[in-house]
C-alpha cells in the first residue's frame, strides 16, 4: 500500500542521489530504505528506481511516484506546519465588533499593522449596531468588542484604551453655537438629537448628560453613517454628540462646530474579550499592538 513515507522516499532518493544519502537525509539506515523500496515495488510488481546507475535514474513508474511527491508532500507539509501553529494559537480567526461607531479612523492603522505581523490570522468584523454585544462577546460570535461599557460579565475582560471627551457638534449658525455660558441638558430639549441606530442607554449624550438631568431631546432621528450624520447637523436638522477625534476632524473643514457638554461629558473606551481566549498568541499580538499604538494613532487624528 502506498504511504506518505514512500513519497519522502522517493524525493530523498532524487534529491541526494543514492541510498546511502537519502537514508542519512531520512534518518534511517540504508538497508531500510533499500527494504522500503523493495516493499514498494514488490506491491505493485514494477521496478522504481534504476539501482545500477549513477546517479540513480527513475523508471516511468518512479516518475509517476516523483510526481506524485510533488504534488503531495507540499501540501501535508503545509498542513503540518499550520496544524503546529493553531495548537500554538498563531493562526485562526480574529472577529471584531466595535460600539464606537467613529472607532475605524483610529483603528486602521492598528489593523493593516496587525494584517501585516499576523498575516495567518482571518481579520473579520460583525455588524456595528449588534442589540447585545457584549453578549456576542460570550456566545464567542465575536473575539473583540471596543466599547464605553465595561460591563462587570464573569468571563470578560476589559484592556483600558483611552479616554475621550462627547462632544456637542452644531451647525455654525446654531442659537447653542453662541451660547456664552456652558451648554445644559435643558438646552438641548428643544432640538432633535442626530444618533446612531443603537439604544438610547448606549449613546454617551444620553447617559451620561440628558438622563441623569431627566431630560430628552424633543426627537431623536438615526443614521447608519457618520457622514450623513453631519451632514444632518449642518444642515440644521438637529444636534448630535461624537467623540473628540471626530468632531475636530469636521470642524476643522468647517462643516459644523463643537462645543462642550456642560463642563464636559468623559469617557473611557476599552476592548473587551473573553478570558479564555488570553492565552491565544494572535490575540496576545493584537492587544499589544492596541497598547503600543492606540495613543499615537487618536492623538494623530486630534492633530491632523
Amino acid at each position: 500500500m502506498l504511504e506518505l513515507r514512500h513519497l519522502y522516499l522517493m524525493s530523498a532518493l532524487r534529491a541526494y542521489q543514492s541510498l546511502a544519502n537519502a537514508a542519512e537525509e531520512l534518518h534511517v539506515t540504508a538497508s531500510a530504505v533499500s527494504h522500503q523500496l523493495k516493499e514498494l515495488e514488490n506491491y505493485y510488481g514494477i521496478t522504481l528506481v534504476n539501482r545500477r546507475s549513477r546517479p540513480l535514474s527513475f523508471t516511468p513508474a518512479g516518475k509517476e511516484m516523483l510526481r506524485l511527491a510533488d504534488m503531495v508532500l507540499p501540501l501535508v507539509e503545509r498542513a503540518n506546519a499550520n496544524l503546529k501553529r493553531l495548537a500554538h494559537g498563531q493562526i485562526g480567526r480574529l472577529r471584531l465588533a466595535s460600539e464606537c461607531h467613529s472607532c475605524f479612523d483610529w483603528l486602521m492603522p492598528i489593523l493593516n499593522r496587525y494584517r501585516r505581523d499576523w498575516s495567518d490570522v482571518e481579520l473579520d468584523f460583525a455588524s456595528g449596531f449588534e442589540p447585545q454585544p457584549h453578549q456576542m462577546l460570550l456566545d464567542d460570535d465575536i473575539d473583540v468588542l471596543i466599547t464605553a461599557s465595561p460591563l462587570p460579565l464573569a468571563g470578560i475582560d476589559y484592556l483600558s484604551l483611552f479616554e475621550y471627551e462627547s462632544r456637542l457638534i452644531l451647525a455654525p449658525n446654531h442659537p447653542l453655537a453662541a451660547k456664552p455660558t456652558p451648554i445644559t441638558p435643558q438646552d438641548i430639549a428643544p432640538y432633535t438629537l442626530i444618533a446612531y441606530p443603537v439604544d438610547s442607554t448606549r449613546l454617551d449624550i444620553m447617559t451620561r448628560f440628558l438622563l441623569p438631568a431627566n431630560v430628552e431631546p424633543s426627537k431623536i432621528r438615526t443614521t447608519d453613517l457618520t457622514a450623513m450624520l453631519v451632514q444632518l447637523v449642518a444642515s440644521e436638522r438637529g444636534v448630535a454628540a461624537l467623540p473628540d477625534w471626530v468632531a475636530a476632524e469636521y470642524e476643522k473643514k468647517g462643516w459644523v462646530v463643537s462645543r462642550a457638554l456642560g463642563e464636559g461629558v468623559y469617557c473611557e473606551l476599552y476592548a473587551a474579550t473573553r478570558s479564555d481566549s488570553q492565552q491565544l498568541v494572535y490575540m496576545q499580538g493584537f492587544l499589544q499592538l492596541l497598547k503600543d499604538m492606540v495613543q499615537p494613532a487618536r492623538q494623530a487624528l486630534l492633530n491632523a
